[in-house]
């Protein structure tokens, strides 16, 4: 199955409108959110057309196809108003027999890793940095490390960016499906 991954949507209609019709398009089935959907934060400007109620009426449809995980962002209220849930801190997955550790990145990261063995997936948002990279640790062994970036408020100098699993290759893309980076898992 092709699963579509996206972090950081800090309530723009603007950019969650592209990432659905990029989704709508992809053929994926499932779409899991990293996090930070409605609320853009303190730290952060108001991203292009700010409109958490906008937000709010494109996901509800979808709420059979999300997966999403809570971020530092997202709180009760939000969660009031979404009809699928966003108040889990991680969400785990096996893909083709491969562990998936689904967070948003603000308590945990490679910095401060979950319970994981080696050859696990940590896949996390937060930082707005893309990242798709094979990382040795002390705690556990080599694990990989993916982040999709952040669909409306990217840092770093990096583009608006999401993520698709396929085949076994987790790719992070641009809004205009370019490829910026991508990893074989």
């Amino acid at each position: 199955m092709k699963i579509m991954f996206a972090s950081d949507i800090h309530g723009s209609a603007y950019y969650c409108r592209q990432m659905l019709d990029i989704y709508g398009r992809s053929g994926a089935g499932r779409l899991v959110l990293l996090g930070d959907i409605l609320y853009h934060g303190p730290r952060n400007d108001l991203p292009k057309e700010y409109a958490p109620k906008e937000v709010i009426a494109m996901l509800n449809p979808m709420k059979n196809e999300i997966y999403a995980v809570r971020g530092n962002c997202d709180t009760e209220v939000d969660q009031m108003v979404l009809d699928f849930p966003i108040m889990a801190d991680y969400g785990l997955f096996v893909i083709d027999g491969r562990t998936f550790y689904a967070t948003h990145g603000h308590v945990y990261d490679q910095d401060n890793l979950p319970p994981m063995k080696a050859g696990d997936i940590l896949v996390h948002g937060h930082t707005h940095l893309l990242k798709a990279e094979k990382v040795d640790t002390k705690a556990c062994g080599t694990i990989t490390v993916l982040n999709p970036g952040s669909v409306s408020i990217p840092k770093g100098g990096n583009p608006n960016t999401y993520a698709m699993l396929e085949d076994g290759v987790f790719s992070i893309l641009t809004l205009d499906g370019d490829v910026v980076k991508e990893i074989k898992l």
